[in-house]
């Protein structure tokens, strides 16, 4: 097979979502990495949302930015301020304060790390302006403090990577390459992963979701664990940093160290397909539309699901360039 559905269900409601339009405002003192507007135009009709992304740190966080900007635009009934946090949760904070400075309609983000919020969230939430959060959750004190969230089955990646670890090197010696510490991604993937693979993990530590800091991390990997023989990456970013590393030290990715990573952006399925990666259990950054249709009906007060979950696969090396090729991200 070249690649695999996962265990998920997408929840139905997404199908039926209202068509009601939407808009956001932009700022006359925009946060760092902002943008006004997608497009300009009356937009006295649109639904007016602030999104703070947290970052561009990987190839994933690119197609996930360009799939919401290419899809929140006014064409569709939106007047999006977005956001570049660049990583930093002070970033993120002052951006969803300037949202509600600019009384806009919703407020969507994706938070760096899971906790730090109590104090913004209840602002927002006294200002009663619905919250949306995409990709990432949240840790908080604040009762009840967003409408819905729409994003992968962080936890459930890692199950799917320790599943096919477990099946096909059960007595591998593993490194983790972490992602951010303490954000949703790294800490529930690491979560499935472990109740798989239980005590085969020799070590670990964080690359930051970074190419650069994923090989920095191997490369002491390799001094500290000269007997690892398997990698399993939070993302595929960290994945080919790791690759550079082995490479550096003589060792070929794939045969002498197994590599599996997370996220299925098309660099990453090309080491897949290269043999320089084993399995690659994708998350999906695409769902764009599927955000833009759950702002609508939040706009339109209609009720929404609390979780909408993104569906993924997972691939192995059976992949085809010509899939790889048609790859949208």
């Amino acid at each position: 097979m070249r690649h695999s559905k996962l265990g998920r269900i997408a929840v139905a409601a997404i199908a039926t979502l209202s068509l009601a339009t939407l808009t956001a405002c932009g700022s006359d003192d925009p946060a760092p990495g902002s943008t006004g507007a997608t497009s300009g135009g009356d937009k006295g009709g649109n639904i007016k949302v602030g999104f703070s992304q947290l970052g561009a740190e990987s190839g994933w966080r690119t197609a996930n930015t360009e799939s919401i900007k290419a899809n929140l635009t006014a064409e569709n009934g939106f007047d999006l301020t977005f956001v570049d946090a660049q990583q930093k949760q002070e970033n993120q904070i002052k951006a969803l304060r300037d949202f509600i400075d600019q009384d806009v309609d919703i407020i969507a983000f994706s938070p760096v790390i899971e906790t730090g919020w109590d104090e913004v969230l209840q602002d927002i939430k006294d200002a009663e302006i619905p919250l949306v959060l995409v990709d990432r959750t949240v840790d908080t004190t604040v009762e009840d403090p967003y409408v819905t969230w729409i994003g992968a089955d962080f936890t459930q990646e890692g199950r799917t990577a320790g599943e096919w670890v477990k099946k096909n090197h059960p007595d591998a010696k593993i490194f983790e390459l972490q992602g951010t510490m303490g954000s949703g991604a790294q800490t529930n993937r690491q979560e499935g992963f472990r109740e798989v693979i239980g005590d085969n993990v020799i070590g670990e530590a964080s690359g930051n979701f970074t190419r650069a800091e994923g090989k920095a991390a191997v490369e002491g990997a390799l001094a500290a664990y000269p007997d690892m023989d398997l990698i399993f990456a939070h993302n595929d970013d960290m994945g080919l940093g790791a690759v550079e590393a082995l490479e550096a030290a003589g060792k070929k990715p794939g045969v002498d160290v197994k590599i599996v990573t997370v996220d299925g952006v098309r660099d990453g399925l090309q080491a897949l397909h290269d043999g320089k990666f084993n399995y690659v259990v994708e998350c999906n950054p695409a769902f764009g539309n599927q955000l833009a249709d759950l702002l609508r009906s939040v706009k339109a007060g209609e009720t929404v699901p609390k979780e909408t979950i993104v569906i993924d696969e997972a691939f192995d090396q059976t992949i085809t360039q010509e899939f790889i090729d048609a790859r949208t991200f």
